[in-house]
């Protein structure tokens, strides 16, 4: 095909508002066209790139349904979010995950099914929305250890990426994850080079496994030091502010309390610092606080230096990292799993700073 042939489509169309329209602008069939939008193999690189020039000129915006058709596909990829008793997925940190994942399904054209499933059926519960055909893939959220879903999705056949990882599992899967056992263990020691003995971990709920890895890097570093790690100085729960809040007045009138607090989240961060100041300590003084802060977009810090010293990961661009991964495997079903892990940024803020008995012995 010429390019006058493009220019005189061009002509008579200012928008397409349809993929029967732009292949009549591109003198193409309409299956040529979606499968060069959608990156088929099959389809020269000219004509890939001569698809999307014209598409973007058109402002073509492809519609979900018409691809579909035109490829066989559902064009939707599925989030299922269990619902626990003590924890659900509807925190920010998951919004923002959502937010990323969806940037890069609307550039393919896909839309997102979200699905809410018990968890005491989650069995059941995958197999039907994979059965349903309403998906042509699966994000799974929040693995924990030894995660039967894995099998299960694998077993079913349906393209599938691990937003984290599961310990226990042996066979290959898909995965994007942060090195939480890496940045946790920095974390601590920061707070033992500033002469911290008696450091406090508040963390996920460990039957999740980044909070089994924040652990380990944690009771890593203490043990590397020669320190016993104290149970009573660990917690664990939903990571929310009145965890973090509770947790740490409660250490802090002991008779022996912590002199520096780890937390997996900055909300619950946040009730560490609320917890700090009614007891008339200030933070980053009395007590010293390191937070994961995941870059919560609504949370941002913006001062030149930050309250939080912090080990930072953007969840966002997590959730495009594992969406593009995903767009990658169900266009080539045969392609080797592949593993993405990503390392956190350590940011010193106002919220760390010497052991005080340490200053004044």
């Amino acid at each position: 095909m010429s390019f006058n042939s493009d220019a005189r489509g061009s002509n008579r169309l200012q928008n397409a508002k349809n993929l029967k329209q732009l292949a009549e602008a591109l003198g193409l069939s309409q299956t040529t066209v979606s499968r060069a939008l959608n990156g088929y193999p099959e389809v020269k690189e000219a004509t890939r790139l001569r698809v999307r020039e014209t598409a973007r000129r058109l402002n073509y915006s492809p519609n979900a349904r018409a691809q579909g058709l035109a490829t066989g596909r559902a064009m939707a990829i599925g989030h299922v979010i269990p619902v626990w008793s003590e924890h659900e997925m509807t925190n920010p940190i998951f919004g923002d995950f959502v937010a990323g994942a969806s940037s890069c399904y609307s550039k393919h054209g896909y839309d997102m099914v979200l699905t809410r499933i018990e968890v005491d059926d989650e069995e059941n519960a995958y197999r039907q929305l994979v059965f349903s055909g309403r998906i042509d893939g699966i994000i799974v959220q929040g693995p924990r250890l030894r995660d039967s879903r894995i099998s299960l999705l694998k077993s079913l056949g349906v393209p599938f990426v691990v937003h984290g990882r599961s310990s226990g599992i042996e066979d290959n899967y898909n995965w994007v994850d942060v090195n939480n056992k890496r940045s946790f263990k920095r974390a601590t020691e920061l707070l033992l080079d500033l002469g911290h003995r008696r450091i406090a971990l508040l963390n996920g709920l460990e039957y999740l496994d980044f909070a089994l890895r924040r652990r380990d890097g944690y009771m890593e570093a203490l043990s590397e030091r020669g320190i016993e790690p104290d149970l009573e100085l660990m917690r664990s729960a939903e990571m929310t502010e009145h965890f973090g809040h509770r947790e740490t007045r409660a250490m802090l009138q002991g008779t022996d309390p912590p002199t520096a607090v780890l937390a997996s989240s900055k909300l619950s961060a946040m009730g560490v610092r609320r917890a700090i100041e009614e007891r008339g300590l200030t933070m980053g003084h009395d007590v010293s606080v390191v937070t994961h802060d995941d870059v919560i977009s609504y949370l941002a810090d913006t001062d030149d230096v930050p309250v939080f010293t912090a080990t930072r990961s953007s969840v966002r661009d997590a959730g495009r990292l594992v969406a593009e991964m995903l767009m990658t495997i169900v266009k080539k079903p045969d392609v080797r799993p592949r593993n993405a892990l990503l390392e956190t940024e350590l940011v010193v803020g106002q919220s760390t700073g010497p052991c005080l008995s340490r200053r004044l012995g």
